[in-house]
C-alpha cells in the first residue's frame, strides 16, 4: 500500500472559515484514499501564511516525526512560507507542495517581496510541485525560473449537484468568497452601486473574520453608496445553508483580485448558475466554456469595477442575453471534471515521486 503524510493547516476541518484550499485539501484525502493509499493527514495549528515561532516550531516537529523516504504532501500555506523548516528536510522526504496560491502574488500582503524570496526557496527545494490550474504553473515559472519538469497541474473537481430555477429578472446575486481585499468586495460594491437603479438583491456569503477592518470599510461603503439594505453579508456558509443560497440565486459575481483558479465558480456552473467576474488568473480556466465553445457568463478587465457593472447591467436588463448565459451554463456543468479525476491526477504524481 501506498503511504503519503498530508501536512494542512488546523482549519481544514474549520466551518467558521470554509476556504477552496479546505475543500481541495479535504477532497484530495478521500480521494486517496479511495483510491488504495494510506493517508496519514497532520493539521498544524498556526497563522498560516504568516506563521509565528511556535507554528514553525510545530512544523519541524511534524517534519521531523516523518521516516526517510516518506512521501509528505504539504499544503503550500504552509511550506511556502518556512524555507528554513522545509528545505533542510529535503534531502531525507520526498516532499510535495501543493500551491494554492503563490504567497508571493497575493494582493493583501504587505511583504509580498520577502513571501516571494521564502517561497522561491520551498519550492526550489521540493521534489514536486502541483498547482490548481495551468495560470499557477505558468506565474510560477515566470517568477521562480523552476524545473518545468517538476511543476504539475492538478484542477479541482466539481461534482454535480441540483439545478437551480432561477427567476425571471435574474435580479437575485450571489458573492461567495472570504471578505479579504484579494476577493474585491469593495470592487463589487462599487459596481453594484452603479446599478442601483436597477432592481437586485445580493447576498455575500464568506468569513467576516479574516480582516475585520476590510469588512467594516465595507459596511460604511454599502451605506454611503445607499444599497446597504440590498447587500446581506452572511458569514461562512457550508453544507445544507450554502446549497438553499445557491438555489436561491441567479448569478454568481467574483470581483476578485487575485484567483489562482475560483472554485466556487465550478460549483456554481455545477449547479447550472452563470457567473459574472474580473478575468484574474486562472479564473476564466475555471469558467471554460460549454461544449458549444460559449462562455457560461461575462468576464471583464481585472480592476474595472465601472466594466463589472456593465456587465450586471446587461445581465438585468437583457432576459435574451440572461436566457443564452444559462443555457451555456447548463452546458458546462456537463463539461465539468469531478474529483475522482483530480484525486487519480494526484495520486500519479505522488507515484512518481515515490519512486
Amino acid at each position: 500500500m501506498k503511504t503519503v503524510h498530508v501536512v494542512v493547516p488546523d482549519t481544514i476541518d474549520d466551518p467558521t472559515l470554509p476556504s477552496g484550499g479546505n475543500t481541495y485539501d479535504r477532497q484530495i484525502c478521500a480521494g486517496l484514499q479511495a483510491l488504495g493509499w494510506s493517508v496519514h493527514q497532520h493539521a498544524v495549528p498556526g497563522p498560516w501564511p504568516r506563521p509565528d515561532s511556535q507554528a514553525r516550531a510545530r512544523l519541524g516537529h511534524v517534519l521531523a516525526a516523518l521516516p526517510d523516504g516518506a512521501v509528505a504532501l504539504l499544503d503550500g500555506l504552509i511550506a511556502s512560507g518556512t524555507p528554513e523548516v522545509v528545505v533542510p528536510e529535503a534531502a531525507r522526504l520526498r516532499l510535495v507542495v501543493l500551491v494554492h496560491m503563490p504567497l508571493g502574488g497575493r494582493h493583501d500582503d504587505n511583504d509580498r517581496g520577502l513571501a516571494g524570496v521564502d517561497e522561491h526557496r520551498a519550492l526550489s527545494a521540493a521534489a514536486a510541485v502541483l498547482t490548481t490550474s495551468g495560470w499557477t504553473r505558468r506565474w510560477l515559472l515566470d517568477r521562480y525560473a523552476l524545473d518545468p519538469t517538476r511543476l504539475h497541474v492538478a484542477e479541482p473537481g466539481a461534482e454535480p449537484a441540483a439545478l437551480v430555477p432561477g427567476t425571471p429578472g435574474g435580479g437575485e446575486l450571489l458573492c461567495v468568497g472570504a471578505v479579504t481585499p484579494d476577493k474585491g468586495h469593495d470592487q463589487l460594491l462599487t459596481a453594484l452601486a452603479e446599478v442601483a437603479d436597477l432592481p437586485w438583491r445580493c447576498a455575500c456569503a464568506g468569513a467576516l473574520t479574516l480582516d475585520p477592518a476590510f469588512g467594516q470599510r465595507l459596511m460604511r461603503q454599502a451605506q454611503g453608496s445607499g444599497i446597504a439594505d440590498r447587500v446581506r453579508f452572511l458569514g461562512p456558509l457550508a453544507g445544507a445553508d450554502l446549497e438553499r443560497v445557491y438555489a436561491a440565486s441567479d448569478v454568481l459575481l467574483l470581483a476578485s483580485r487575485a484567483e489562482t483558479y475560483g472554485l466556487v465558480v465550478t460549483e456554481a456552473l455545477a449547479r447550472g448558475l452563470p457567473v459574472v467576474a474580473m478575468s484574474v488568473g486562472g479564473l476564466p480556466e475555471a469558467m471554460g466554456h460549454s461544449s458549444e465553445g460559449t462562455r457560461p457568463g461575462l468576464l471583464v478587465p481585472p480592476g474595472d469595477p465601472e466594466a463589472f457593472a456593465g456587465a450586471l447591467r446587461s445581465w438585468l436588463s437583457d432576459g435574451d442575453l440572461r436566457a443564452h448565459l444559462r443555457n451555456a451554463a447548463r452546458g458546462r456543468r456537463l463539461t465539468l471534471s469531478t474529483w475522482s479525476v483530480t484525486s487519480r491526477r494526484m495520486a500519479g504524481i505522488l507515484a512518481q515521486v515515490a519512486a
